[in-house]
């Protein structure tokens, strides 16, 4: 497979962000999202004490990834498996807690460049769009099979398409004639539904609609839910969660996660927080950093990139909070 060209996003930024507990002997990195490996070589490099646990849940990235780290050799660990598995990870490693973990949400920049597994919209290619494409519904079963409601409940939710409805029962027509195999097909499908007007406005007009099916076949959303909680857990004294979101909704999510452990439960009417009683964890980031123009231009990809951060300041008494 040829190895196509990656620039990670925000790289000297996440790097900085996660450095400071990866100083000393036997601190460990878990990137969830390893994808091509970017992140995960540029912080092997600049933190030379550091091990970093390599999770992806698409084997084809996790053996480029392999081939871009192998000059690291024993100082990294690389797992196939889905990020909200990361309690099962670093059980069966003997881990009991990590210095950092690092998301890069979405979808990679193989997988969006690698033509035939089907996540981009600008050339013909089957709709398959799993991450992991060894296992599990396409996109084109979700186009095929799904009731009109449920089409038109993704596309609008996933995908914040105004013409969901018009899009899913124009879908289900033509699934009648001819079941979807390829993208082109429903590309044409997007632009004849699509009212002129808007086509004209907010990019692409396929954009939304295959970032929805994406969301949807990759369970996206639900896997990022139960990730976060289990990041935050998995973290010691020092320890510090990186989350770098590409979608409102996934960005929502991470935000409310770092909300909950960060404020104080005690009311608010009280003069002070009782010693025992302050939040485990704190915000590092203030609010969600974005990528400058300078990198945007270097970088299309980085336009929609959110950044948040938090470290764990306390040990846990129990709960993530």
């Amino acid at each position: 497979m040829t190895k196509p060209a990656h620039v990670p996003v925000l790289l000297d930024r996440v790097v900085a962000l996660v450095a400071p507990p990866l100083d000393r002997p036997g601190s460990v990195l878990l990137d969830a999202t390893l994808g091509l490996g970017g992140h995960a070589e540029a912080v092997l490099t600049r933190c030379p004490e550091a091990h970093v646990v390599g999770v992806d849940r698409d084997l084809h990235a996790l053996e480029l990834a392999g081939e871009r780290l192998a000059p690291f050799g024993e100082r990294t660990t690389l797992v196939h498996a889905v990020y909200d598995e990361i309690p099962s990870v670093l059980a069966d490693l003997g881990i009991e807690a990590v210095d950092g973990v690092l998301f890069d949400l979405g979808v990679s920049s193989m997988q969006l460049d690698v033509r035939s597994r089907g996540f981009a919209y600008a050339e013909d290619a089957p709709l398959d769009m799993r991450m992991n494409d060894s296992e599990g519904p396409t996109a084109a079963d979700v186009l095929n099979t799904y009731a009109p409601g449920d089409l038109a409940r993704i596309l609008k939710t996933y995908g914040e398409e105004k013409f969901a409805r018009p899009i899913a029962n124009a879908i289900v027509r033509a699934r009648e004639v001819e079941p979807f195999t390829n993208s082109a097909r429903l590309v044409e499908l997007l632009y004849s539904t699509i009212p002129a007007p808007a086509r004209r406005t907010g990019g692409h007009p396929a954009k939304r609609t295959f970032q929805a099916l994406r969301i949807e076949v990759n369970d996206e959303l639900d896997v990022l839910r139960r990730a976060i909680p289990a990041a935050i857990d998995s973290i010691g004294v020092g320890g510090r969660v990186v989350v770098m979101s590409y979608h409102s909704l996934e960005d929502r999510i991470t935000k409310q996660a770092f909300t909950e452990v960060t404020r104080s439960k005690v009311p608010v009417d009280m003069p002070f927080v009782p010693e025992g009683h302050e939040p485990a964890l704190r915000l590092v980031t203030r609010g969600s950093e974005q990528a400058t123009d300078a990198e945007i231009a270097q970088n299309p990809r980085a336009a929609s990139v959110r950044l948040r951060a938090l470290e764990r300041i306390r040990p846990s008494t129990g709960a993530a909070a």
